[in-house]
């Protein structure tokens, strides 16, 4: 019961006290819990960037609507997703997973031509909206560490993400900011903290066939 006991606790904080930091310590927790997450054939096409520059997280601001979160949280996270997958990603995948379970990696050949083979179905169109939604399973677990450990987060989607990109020089690098997220320690004065959690009931968001 500890994980819906954590989301009942969370919520998407707008106002954040700039005198508390998250320890490092806390900060490796949750990447290390963004590296465990789970990923269609488990390519992870995204990265995340930390944005641990003051003046460039100042930069970034105006360019996420203003939104206090960008420069008041201890931390900044730039989820990226891929703006696509090449057939040597996935040969580099098909390496990793043979020295890490040690096996000859011509046994994993067959796999590894499937995998390219699905992904060369999609258009580019499909692709990106694909890999955006492997980031976007990567931010769930994040959230999901973040609250574990009593850290409050804000996930965002109000920002100009070519704005972002440009800033960041991102396309040139085969990226695209998805998703932000700031994460920290709420302040006292933060109205949202004391609102009612509004989720619909589970039968109306479950339907049996």
């Amino acid at each position: 019961m500890y994980l819906t006991e954590n989301l009942i606790w969370r919520y998407a904080t707008k106002k954040y006290d700039t005198s508390k930091k998250v320890s490092e310590h806390d900060i490796h927790y949750i990447k290390e819990a963004v590296q465990l997450t789970a990923s269609s054939y488990g390519l992870q096409p995204f990265k995340v960037l930390e944005i641990k520059n003051p003046e460039l997280r100042e930069e970034l601001k105006p360019l996420a609507w203003n939104q206090s979160q960008i420069t008041d949280a201890s931390h900044l996270f730039v989820f990226c997703n891929a703006i696509e997958v090449t057939d040597q990603d996935v040969d580099d995948l098909m390496q990793l997973r043979a020295q890490t379970n040690d096996i000859p990696l011509e046994k994993l050949s067959g796999y590894g031509n499937f995998v390219k083979g699905k992904l060369k179905e999609k258009s580019a169109v499909e692709m990106f909206h694909w890999t955006a939604k492997q980031a976007y399973i990567a931010l769930s677990t994040a959230l999901n560490a973040c609250a574990e450990q009593k850290i409050d987060s804000s996930p965002m989607e109000g920002f100009e993400s070519d704005d972002i990109n440009k800033k960041l020089g991102l396309n040139e690098i085969g990226l695209n900011a998805c998703v932000l997220l700031a994460v920290g320690y709420r302040h006292a004065d933060d109205r949202a903290q004391n609102a009612k959690k509004v989720r619909k009931p589970i039968d109306v968001i479950f339907k049996d066939i």
